[in-house]
């Protein structure tokens, strides 16, 4: 790649386009040939910058261009992504209670796929086709989540035998969020108002009626949200 200095040089250099039409050029102002030559260099910056910044695991499609938080009213609204790049669309768990979770492989608590694998169980027995959990993958903590969508399904299968789905890897803070999290954090803000996600394994409970019931920090065992789970079941949607 050539350095900044030689791209310096080569703006220097007569553009093509007055190669081919030098009266054309010559009676172009010095100072927007200069505007050019910038814009030209801005862009080719701009290029650069974006691959060298593409992480070698991203998929070229984050998010379905389908969600949008801003004019989403319920759960149902979102379309996010399976493990093969695949839409899911969330309407298709209406009527449904639903345990979110962003998850990671790595963490001091990734322990905990073991208490989500444990309760979907459980309460699948009693109510079969009422309940699921959503894990979301996400390396945004401690880079606690860096293999690929394979990796993460071989590393839950292997060490927790997890049979509920675990969907594409995301962001949850920041400009990339995914817009499901933005809506689920808008939606039931965590301690003192703060939205942000600020841990691996916070979990958001989804009611019947597709709006955010309740939201738990990571330091709450899944084990411990059974009761308020099958409260959550007892209700009727709206």
């Amino acid at each position: 790649m050539r350095s900044v200095a030689a791209l310096r040089v080569v703006t220097l250099r007569r553009p093509a386009s007055s190669w081919r039409s030098g009266v054309a050029m010559a009676a172009v102002p010095s100072s927007l040939k200069v505007r050019h030559h910038h814009s030209k260099l801005f862009s080719f910056h701009a290029t650069v910058f974006s691959h060298q910044n593409q992480s070698p695991h991203c998929s070229t499609r984050r998010y379905s261009s389908a969600t949008n938080m801003s004019s989403a009213t319920s759960f149902y609204d979102f379309k996010p992504l399976d493990k093969r790049g695949q839409e899911v669309a969330l309407s298709d768990y209406r009527d449904k209670v639903v345990l979110v979770v962003n998850t990671a492989s790595k963490c001091g608590f990734t322990g905990q796929y073991a208490g989500l694998e444990k309760i979907y169980k459980s309460i699948k027995e009693k109510h079969p086709d009422d309940f699921v959990v959503l894990g979301f993958p996400c390396n945004q903590f401690g880079a606690q989540e860096p293999g690929s969508n394979e990796e993460i399904q071989e590393f839950c299968q292997i060490n927790y035998g997890v049979s509920f789905p675990i969907m594409q890897k995301i962001d949850v803070n920041g400009d990339k969020a995914a817009p499901l999290y933005e809506w689920l954090k808008n939606e039931r803000p965590g301690l003192l108002g703060l939205k942000r996600i600020k841990w691996n394994f916070e979990k958001f409970l989804v009611g019947r009626d597709g709006k955010v019931a309740n939201r738990w920090a990571s330091t709450t065992t899944p084990e411990s949200l059974e009761k308020d789970i099958i409260a959550e079941l007892n209700k009727k949607a709206e």
